[in-house]
């Protein structure tokens, strides 16, 4: 136990440093090639850090452990809504681009109906689940929300920045690549001891999922995000958080599916209800108090109904 303990510290300093480099790497690459900040995170950060879930998930689906495969995805993305925007957002407001309140949230939101939709099979019958042509379904949405994107790149306005650091592309690669190595790496090293200290207790593999298999693989986004924030790097701080979930639900759950196809526990329903309550909140968040920001006050109700719930969660296992 004590060597777990210690590797599991070991993974979460690799996360912190991995995640440093991303964010440096990321934000010099997208000023050199004047690509907005927004449109690196929602894609090569959220990309990277969103690595975890889908190894995770890669490895459960084959295995056929379908509560650990939706309870991965659900569990992290409350994880990044709820704890990972509430930290960055008491660190500093979070404001952002009027794109990200009329677009990307509201895409995100439409990513949590589908999955309810699609896993409850409204439209198919009692076979409750992600099926081949569910998984096919998601990937399309991951190739619009992409092709959307790609209209970011060529139309979102970069300021110019002459005071950005200037690195050799060599470095720059350097820094986003050996930041994603130390996030996926260090990712793998938290949730396989977690898990099997977890295991040692008699935990479900349910609560496995939503919980500690959740957070480990979220703490990439939680490093990024925070280190984000501290840096003033708002858009990717947020728009890794928002793309993750995104990549989430339609890259990593419709890979999966592709894999095997995944039954249902509908106790997921009450988290993807949770999960949909709580990106209403964020899009409403943007026109209270100061008009576009995440205020601190705002991020704090995140982060105390996180704890709350996951304090339910616990609870309700223990009963």
């Amino acid at each position: 136990m004590i060597l777990q303990v210690i590797i599991l510290i070991a993974g979460l300093l690799l996360l912190v440093k991995g995640a440093d480099w991303l964010v440096d790497g990321a934000s010099v690459l997208a000023k050199k090639h004047k690509v907005s900040d927004l449109a690196i995170g929602l894609t090569i950060v959220a990309f990277g850090t969103s690595a975890p879930e889908l190894v995770v998930n890669f490895v459960a689906s084959l295995g056929g452990y379908e509560d650990i495969v939706y309870g991965n995805v659900i569990g992290s993305n409350n994880f990044n809504l709820f704890f990972i925007l509430g930290i960055a957002g008491l660190v500093t407001p979070l404001a952002v681009q009027s794109s990200t309140v009329w677009k990307e949230i509201p895409f995100s939101f439409v990513a949590v109906i589908v999955l309810l939709l699609l896993a409850n099979d409204f439209f198919m019958g009692e076979n409750r689940g992600l099926s081949l042509l569910d998984g096919i379904i998601l990937l399309a949405l991951f190739g619009g929300f992409l092709f959307y994107v790609f209209t970011l790149l060529k139309s979102d306005p970069v300021s110019v920045d002459t005071n950005h650091k200037e690195y050799s592309n060599l470095k720059i690669w350097g820094f986003i690549l050996g930041g994603l190595a130390g996030l996926v790496i260090g990712g793998k090293l938290v949730v396989d001891n977690a898990v099997a200290m977890a295991e040692s207790l008699g935990v479900s593999e349910k609560i496995i999922g939503l919980t500690i298999v959740a957070a480990g693989t979220s703490l990439p986004e939680l490093a990024t995000s925070v280190v984000a924030s501290i840096k003033k790097n708002n858009d990717i701080a947020i728009g890794n958080i928002i793309g993750s979930n995104i990549f989430n639900i339609f890259l990593i759950l419709g890979m999966s599916s592709l894999i095997k196809p995944l039954a249902f526990n509908l106790a997921f329903n009450q988290d993807i209800y949770l999960l949909g309550m709580g990106t209403i909140f964020l899009f409403l968040a943007m026109f209270l108090g100061k008009k576009k920001t995440l205020d601190r006050w705002e991020a704090a109700l995140l982060l105390i109904a996180f704890l709350g719930y996951t304090t339910y969660l616990v609870v309700m296992e223990v009963q």
